[in-house]
């Protein structure tokens, strides 16, 4: 574990290192604060709470690794009198709770998530692959990361960066379906319920998500979301209970940058 003091300028220093080095994602890492701005959430609440932190480390205790933001002063919005703190990337760090929180409104942090999610999807996003996006407002944040004109409540299909339909029917989607070689999905968790499929997409018909497939649906969820269904399955209700019961089970679901879980599905 690298163990550093300092403020968000040193946490950005040891991310650029270990960014440079391409092992951001593998080592550990710990802040002890001693800095004037410390927006980002790898450190821990105080010098003595990082030295217990420690010490249940050299303890043998068992500690799990989770991602933290490495975040500074956005020095643009600063010389514009606005105070925000703007995201540099992550590290792993103990899931602790004497470890602190990103210094942002819940609302602000749950914005931000979104944003990361939008990232992370469009860095895995393949030429080759007719991507059908989902409805709602994690989606649409794709859509706009992508620069298409889709549409927030429809169902909108995107290859290598081109928008190829935009709010389609049912109808519509199975026939551009039936012309791309490769096809993906990705979806949300729709109306707070859990509901995957069934609720406001019912254009992603039995037979549309038949023909994409199981291991080409990927589920975009903040952790705040997947917290509210106490521990509920996400939802699944095609209409077709053959077709349920196949696509029933833990399904990967995109949390942010560089973070997944997976969540059951049912």
């Amino acid at each position: 574990m690298i163990v550093f003091a300092g403020g968000d300028g040193t946490a950005r220093d040891v991310y650029s290192e270990l960014d440079g080095l391409g092992i951001s994602e593998q080592a550990a890492v710990l802040g002890i604060p001693a800095g004037v701005k410390i927006h980002s959430g790898v450190y821990a609440v105080s010098p003595q709470a990082a030295g217990e932190v420690l010490a249940d480390l050299c303890a043998g205790k068992p500690l799990e690794l989770c991602s933290a933001q490495v975040k500074d002063i956005d020095e643009d919005a600063f010389r514009a009198g606005t105070v925000r703190a703007r995201l540099f990337g992550y590290l792993k760090v103990p899931a602790h709770p004497l470890l602190q929180q990103s210094k942002e409104s819940a609302r602000a942090v749950e914005s931000q998530v979104v944003v990361d999610i939008a990232e992370q999807i469009v860095a895995e996003m393949a030429p080759d692959i007719a991507y059908v996006l989902g409805s709602g407002s994690t989606c649409m944040a794709i859509k706009q990361r992508l620069g298409i004109d889709g549409s927030l409540l429809g169902i909108d299909v995107v290859k290598a960066g081109q928008l190829l339909l935009k709010d389609g029917t049912e109808t519509a989607l199975w026939q551009l379906l039936q012309q791309q070689t490769k096809s993906a999905l990705v979806v949300t968790e729709i109306g707070g319920q859990g509901h995957v499929f069934g609720r406001g997409n019912q254009q992603l018909s039995s037979r549309v998500l038949r023909h994409i497939g199981r291991q080409a649906i990927l589920v975009v969820a903040s952790a705040g979301k997947l917290q509210s269904l106490q521990g509920r399955p996400l939802l699944i209700d095609s209409g077709d209970p053959e077709l349920d019961g196949a696509f029933s089970g833990p399904i990967r679901v995109v949390t942010g940058y560089h973070c997944e879980a997976l969540y059951p599905l049912q």
